[in-house]
């Protein structure tokens, strides 16, 4: 049965109080769906192999009970051992697939290496990369953004990204797949948000230079671009009205749940793809990407 975009999931104003970063999905109200109840598989992903960055909660919990339910063995990465990763890689679990926890910070370069060589040990193989893991703060003024805050923004976001698909490409054969998150502020953004904008702007970048790249050995990169999501991000980084009115601006006036971004993310790893690299999604509750 059709629903209507603007009212099938909560809309502002919330009476979300703010969190320590990074958060965890345990605090937020409204709870964010992840597709625990609605996600249904149909063999899309089957007998493949996943590694999602920032797996543990968001947009990357999501994926991953969606991989699982499609047929995939999936691998998370996050940063500390927490009980929003216990609860994903249950979810793997029982749709019937293996899962693999790997904590640790992928702003170190080593641990990139290490987290892809766990996960061809543990599988045998890597079939799909999902780089997903993001850090974000918020700032009214620019002199209040630190230099280590900047470097560590794109440490995060842009470095690990890269690392980690120099990691995984030896190890991937024709048909593979690499999906990165970008998001709406690479094309619209946000003055609150320079670094974590400007690493945005890169991922997208990124994504159509080594798409075309990976291309000619068969490899597929592409990109998701999500509007405002509601992440534990959300009311961990951002002032408390940001937080109550958060997704209002948006066309279909709400914030999208992690659980709507879940097929692009299926469809850019399955074969439904396969003419598809160096393409980026938009799923941003209306505003153009043009």
């Amino acid at each position: 049965m059709n629903q209507d975009p603007r009212s099938n999931y909560p809309t502002p104003p919330f009476s979300q109080p703010k969190i320590d970063p990074p958060g965890s999905s345990a605090e937020m109200t409204p709870k964010p769906d992840h597709g625990e109840s609605s996600y249904r598989g149909s063999g899309k992903l089957e007998g493949q192999v996943a590694l999602i960055t920032g797996g543990d909660s968001g947009i990357g919990r999501a994926v991953a009970i969606a991989f699982a339910r499609e047929g995939a063995d999936v691998a998370i990465s996050f940063l500390d051992e927490s009980a929003d990763a216990r609860d994903t890689i249950g979810w793997i679990e029982e749709a019937g697939r293996r899962a693999l926890a790997l904590p640790g910070d992928i702003t170190s370069r080593a641990l990139c290496r290490g987290l892809v060589e766990k996960v061809v040990a543990e599988f045998g193989r890597i079939d799909i990369l999902v780089n997903n893991a993001a850090f974000q703060r918020t700032h009214e003024k620019f002199e209040e953004i630190d230099g280590d805050e900047w470097e560590l923004t794109f440490a995060t976001n842009v470095h690990a990204m890269f690392h980690l698909t120099q990691a995984a490409v030896p190890h991937m054969r024709p048909g593979s797949t690499i999906i990165n998150t970008t998001s709406v502020n690479a094309d619209m953004p946000p003055p609150t948000m320079i670094a974590y904008d400007a690493t945005k702007g890169a991922i997208s970048n990124f994504t159509g230079g080594a798409g075309q790249l990976l291309a000619k050995q068969g490899i597929r990169m592409n990109a998701v671009a999500p509007g405002p999501i509601w992440t534990p991000l959300i009311p961990s980084t951002m002032d408390a009205d940001s937080v109550k009115n958060f997704g209002a601006q948006t066309p279909l006036g709400r914030p999208g749940q992690p659980a709507e971004l879940a097929a692009a993310y299926v469809l850019l790893a399955s074969n439904e793809s396969s003419y598809m690299s160096g393409a980026i999604i938009p799923v941003t509750g209306g505003r153009p990407i043009l």
